[in-house]
């Protein structure tokens, strides 16, 4: 069967006071129109149109090549926006999912269970619904004897027994696609607001002798619409528990789920445990058996089995086997680190391969470099990439040893083996195996600290 997907997105969401377009703001690190966008792929559907209006450009740009776009110059209403998709769908046989782009929660699902009833049923119109403990302000489900949907009631228009009805509307449809446009153009707008309505379909396939069914999710969440900031804030504090969920399910240890923020999309392994305090954002993929945090910020990176990231920051960063990183390391874009690296305490590492076994254990910098195997960086190293115009590089290679405070100036090679002498400010190469020392002959006057201080103190009774 020819399925395809309707995404209201073309209203303003003036309650958000916003410059970014509502359906854009993100939900778990995607923005809400590609959460649902996502859904509408795993359920099945094919052919995708987003109704845009306000902030096209940005949405096209967001979605690219993912879907379609139909223009909503004025709108005048959700029938009116599922209209504007005509030129594009209507002449089609088939089923047409229609979805807010405000309904990140939306799962597929219940898309999925939704279009099953409506190609089981034979119905010309298919809702979502959900059963809410308190349905105040919101739509109630009137249904037949046979289960199947008469109308949609305002809870204004409800009677004493509509009004005690816990099933409302979920705001999103599947129906047969000629139908669809068919009663569209039957629509009339002649309420207080001058606005062609999406649910009015219902009462015309009702009239026409055609069955209406509805699909009830099991999930309530999944109706949750997003129209300011606080919605906002609530539509991500429930995505983030499904989220932290699946990954419980999944074999991980997640010590405090409050307090543990994961994006959509990131991937852990059994057995890895996430500390309180942590973020894990993008497309991260943890591994197996790893530690993560407490307090770790992890965006776009890649940590391997067995490792620990604590108190730290990665950004585009490659973790290894077995690698330890932290407390308060700082991982920048094309950090790649090897198998059971240690980088320890205020480290900060920036576009920079370090190999497998080799240490940076404290207080250094690392910066376009290339660092081979079992090489030891000791504490206060700073690899001088920068001379203001250019970035240069520094090759460290296998077994090496560079004592503490240490400048590097690029470009620079320290040789396999070489050891390089606590203290030195290397402007030359050093060869396999060598020795380099440069740093000033020290110079000691006997007695003279007394003498100094006399003389200081002196001069502050001045």
């Amino acid at each position: 069967m020819n399925i395809m997907g309707i995404v209201l997105a073309a209203g303003l969401g003036k309650r958000m006071k916003s410059k970014l377009h509502k359906v854009l703001h993100p939900v778990c690190g995607k923005p809400m129109v590609e959460h649902v966008i996502d859904a509408l792929d795993e359920a099945g559907v094919g052919r995708k149109v987003v109704v845009v209006g306000h902030g096209a450009d940005a949405v096209r740009s967001a979605l690219g090549a993912r879907a379609e776009y139909a223009m909503q110059e004025q709108q005048l209403g959700t029938g009116h926006a599922v209209r504007v998709a005509e030129p594009l769908l209507g002449a089609e046989d088939g089923v047409t999912v229609v979805v807010y782009g405000d309904t990140p929660l939306l799962t597929a699902r219940s898309i999925a269970g939704m279009l099953a009833l409506h190609r089981e049923s034979g119905a010309a119109g298919t809702l979502l619904t959900a059963t809410f403990a308190d349905p105040t302000g919101l739509g109630r489900i009137v249904r037949g004897a046979d289960g199947s949907i008469e109308r949609i009631v305002e809870e204004k228009d409800c009677n004493a027994a509509e009004r005690e009805i816990k099933e409302i509307n979920a705001g999103a449809y599947c129906f047969d696609n000629r139908k669809l446009f068919e009663a569209l153009a039957k629509v009339k707008n002649d309420n207080a607001q001058g606005e062609y309505y999406l649910p009015d379909v219902i009462g015309l396939f009702r009239e026409a002798g055609d069955t209406v069914q509805g699909y009830r999710t099991s999930d309530a969440d999944e109706a949750f619409g997003v129209n300011d900031r606080v919605a906002l804030a609530e539509a991500e504090r429930l995505m983030r528990a499904r989220i932290n969920r699946s990954h419980l399910l999944n074999g991980v240890t997640i010590v405090d789920p409050a307090s543990t923020y994961i994006d959509a999309g990131v991937t852990i392994g059994s057995d890895t445990v996430i500390y309180p305090g942590t973020s894990l954002r993008g497309a991260t993929q943890i591994g197996s058996d790893c530690a993560i945090g407490p307090n770790s910020d992890i965006h776009a990176s890649t940590v391997s089995d067995g490792a620990a990231v604590k108190h730290s920051v990665l950004d585009n960063a490659v973790v290894g086997p077995r690698t330890t990183v932290g407390p308060f390391a700082n991982l920048r874009p094309g950090t790649r680190l090897g198998s059971d690296v240690k980088i320890g305490d205020f480290v900060e590492i920036k576009s920079s391969t370090i190999d497998d076994g080799s240490k940076v254990s404290h207080l250094a910098y690392v910066g376009d470099a290339r660092v081979g195997k079992d090489v030891n960086i000791g504490c206060g190293v700073i690899t001088v990439n920068y001379d203001g115009f250019s970035k240069f590089e520094t090759v460290i290679e296998d077994e090496a040893f560079v004592g503490s405070n240490v400048n590097l100036i690029a470009p620079i090679r320290i040789g396999k083996g070489a050891f390089v002498v606590a203290g030195s400010t290397i402007t030359q190469d050093v060869g396999e195996d060598d020795l380099a020392i440069a740093r000033d002959r020290q110079t000691t006057k006997k007695g003279y600290a007394k003498t100094l201080r006399a003389r200081l103190k002196a001069k502050k009774n001045r």
